[in-house]
């Protein structure tokens, strides 16, 4: 399809343990449209931050491909791959990793210096990703001196400071209260309203997972359901 941003055909993903084999993931097939937003929902063990792994490449399928604006990631060349990971993808964990000596603008500046952007343009996108999730009055503070979900703000501007096309959110409110966290996965679907950023975020939580407009349901490493809801409704 010609809004197809992420295919996924026939991926497996198995480990080597001593002289067992452990299949992970199981002949997934999925398609994503660019600017949809995905929920991945499922117990531990259903294989949902190995799958999270695969479409950021960090990791390889064993077989099967992953295919992202047609390109198969496993023919990409090793800087191609480093490209993609820096430029096409965000992330956001459910610890932020955040360096504590540096202040938030810092921490954020962080990916566009790594990708050799001149030091004004760098703080220039920083401070408008900062102003994106509502903290450009905290742009100098550390982040000791944050809240939690002022912290995980900080963690998702870094993620989009290179405005990726897809984000990628692994338990982003994991580590938040109830009412934290319903304020940052507000903040995720504004994000992926203003910027079309194509967005899948595994979560443990069903009411969350309810506020997307499609909510993928894993278990043994298979995907179980795979439901759309009405945008208007979500």
């Amino acid at each position: 399809m010609e809004n197809t941003l992420l295919e996924l055909q026939d991926v497996t993903k198995e480990f080597i343990h001593g002289e067992d084999t452990l299949r992970i993931l199981k002949s997934l097939q999925l398609t994503v449209e660019a600017g949809e937003r995905v929920a991945i929902v499922g117990a531990s063990g259903a294989g949902k931050s190995t799958l999270l792994h695969l479409l950021g490449g960090l990791d390889t399928p064993t077989t099967g491909s992953i295919r992202f604006e047609g390109r198969d990631l496993a023919q990409l060349s090793s800087n191609a791959l480093a490209e993609y990971r820096a430029k096409k993808v965000g992330f956001v964990f459910q610890f932020h990793h955040l360096l504590p000596a540096f202040t938030a603008l810092e921490n954020v500046m962080i990916p566009a210096l790594i990708q050799r952007i001149t030091m004004p343009e760098a703080r220039r996108k920083s401070t408008e990703a900062l102003e994106r999730v509502g903290l450009s009055h905290r742009i100098t503070h550390r982040p000791g001196q944050l809240s939690g979900g002022e912290q995980q703000r900080v963690a998702i501007a870094r993620a989009i400071v290179m405005e990726p096309r897809l984000l990628l959110a692994d338990e982003p409110t994991g580590n938040l209260d109830s009412i934290t966290g319903m304020a940052v996965h507000d903040l995720l679907l504004k994000l992926n309203s203003d910027l079309n950023m194509t967005m899948i975020v595994v979560t443990h939580n069903h009411d969350l997972a309810a506020m997307f407009s499609r909510e993928v349901t894993m278990a043994d490493g298979q995907i179980k359901e795979d439901k759309r809801r009405d945008e208007n409704a979500v």
